[in-house]
């Protein structure tokens, strides 16, 4: 079966999986897309699992206005082809937070240079590399936690920052990374404490929301 043929039957695979309600309710939540056919995940994944990873394969998906091509796209891409001038390059093509969140936790976590990948996006001045930034390392916390002592400074440095004065969205990518580095251990979480202690009772609304989130972490 050729490259055009996978796609067409993917595709076939959508519409028999169709859920209206579902993309309906979606809609309804401010996430548009150009087309969307509601399928939830468990059933994506089915899916996936029945076709091999391919590389050629998943770049077409990535290149489809289509929400189900895009999340079907990370789980079919190879680890070792998807190479970081790639990743960079459906980071800037990235249409909203339902499929950063997917891809982060289909692909990107995964990638061997998440890491050093990672600090480059939470650096960038765009907001979903910030995004993928922050859900990449809350991942890569959640798989190994370990972070050298610059690699932590510089992460709370940029997620601070990033609370404090970054949209919605970036903000809340932040504080996920935040919670889940305090979470490692309790040498992080007094590291954390330290930093946010002057807020207690500050009027700012941001850092009122990063104190709070780090006392309800601790359980305070």
């Amino acid at each position: 079966m050729n490259l055009q043929e996978q796609l067409k039957e993917i595709k076939t695979q959508f519409r028999l999986s169709m859920n209206g309600v579902v993309s309906q309710s979606m809609r309804e939540k401010g996430l548009n897309y150009k087309l969307n056919f509601g399928i939830e995940l468990p059933r994506l994944k089915q899916i996936a699992a029945e076709i091999e990873k391919n590389h050629d394969l998943a770049q077409a998906l990535w290149k489809e206005e289509i929400r189900e091509s895009k999340i079907m796209a990370a789980m079919l891409q190879p680890i070792d082809t998807f190479y970081p001038e790639i990743a960079d390059i459906w980071v800037e093509n990235m249409p909203n937070i339902e499929i950063a969140e997917l891809t982060c936790m289909n692909l990107f976590q995964h990638l061997p240079y998440a890491p050093a990948k990672s600090f480059q996006w939470i650096a960038s001045e765009d907001e979903f590399a910030q995004i993928c930034g922050y859900l990449t390392i809350a991942r890569l916390l959640m798989q190994k936690g370990d972070m050298t002592e610059r690699a932590s400074s510089e992460f709370l440095d940029q997620a601070i920052v990033a609370v404090l004065s970054g949209s919605y969205q970036v903000r809340n990518a932040a504080l996920l990374a935040i919670r889940k580095y305090i979470n490692h251990s309790e040498a992080n979480a007094f590291q954390v404490c330290r930093l946010v202690d002057e807020m207690k009772d500050s009027t700012n609304e941001a850092e009122q929301i990063l104190y709070n989130m780090v006392r309800d972490e601790l359980g305070d």
